[in-house]
This record gives structure tokens, C-alpha cells and sequence, in this order.
């Protein structure tokens, strides 16, 4: 896997995100992890919603559309729910709940999923 980080205007968002893209990876999603841990995230895409049936921790979740626009954010979303990003959701962005200060973003700001490798002195 390469590793990507998500930024905004070059600040860095994110350190570590994993794509889900596949259909058995877009499915499985964090189910069975304990927890994730600050500065990673996992990306679902093509995906317009989740649910957080069976999880063992509650999540912060960007929801971004095809551009990396931010859509729509939800803040703790805890175990046995289900959230909609809305028509222009193409993506989601999962994260444990709590590290991610969400209101560093809001609805319209795009962000950038960057290759670890294309960073000096990383990876």
C-alpha cells in the first residue's frame, strides 16, 4: 500500500490514510479494529454513507465529494448509527473520534490526498 496524507493549503490534515476502494474494502471498513490511532484515517470511496453497526469506537467523519470538497462533517458518531454525506458525497473519511478538530473545516474546502513518497524526507 502507499501510504497517503491528507492536507489543506499544505497543512497536513491527516499523516496516514488508507483507501478503501474495492468492494470487499469498502465493506469491511474498520470493522473488527479495537480502535485507530491519531493521524490515521481510512478513505471509503465511491461512498455516500456509513453506518457504524458492529464497531467498537465511535468516529469523526468528513464526508467529500469528488473534487475533495468537504460535503459535510459529523462529530462523534458513536456505535449502532447510520450517517448520509447527501447527494454530493463521493467519499468518506473516517477517523477515531476525538483527535480531528473538526472545525478546522468546513463545507466547500478542498482538500489534497498527497503520496508519502512525493514528500522530501518521508517515507
Amino acid at each position: 500500500m502507499n501510504p497517503l496524507r491528507l492536507e489543506q493549503d499544505g497543512r497536513v490534515l491527516v499523516d496516514t490514510v488508507e483507501v478503501a476502494a474495492r468492494l470487499p474494502e469498502r465493506m469491511r471498513g474498520l470493522l473488527g479494529r479495537r480502535a485507530l490511532p491519531p493521524g490515521r484515517a481510512l478513505l471509503i470511496t465511491p461512498c455516500s454513507g456509513i453506518h457504524t453497526f458492529f464497531m467498537r469506537f465511535a468516529l469523526d467523519v468528513l464526508f467529500l465529494d469528488r473534487d475533495l470538497a468537504v460535503v459535510k462533517a459529523v462529530a462523534n458518531v458513536r456505535p449502532g448509527r447510520c450517517v448520509a454525506g447527501g447527494r454530493a458525497a463521493n467519499a468518506v473519511l473516517e477517523m477515531q473520534a476525538g483527535w480531528f478538530p473538526l472545525d478546522t473545516v468546513a463545507a466547500g474546502d478542498r482538500l489534497t490526498l498527497r503520496s508519502r513518497q512525493e514528500i522530501p524526507g518521508d517515507g
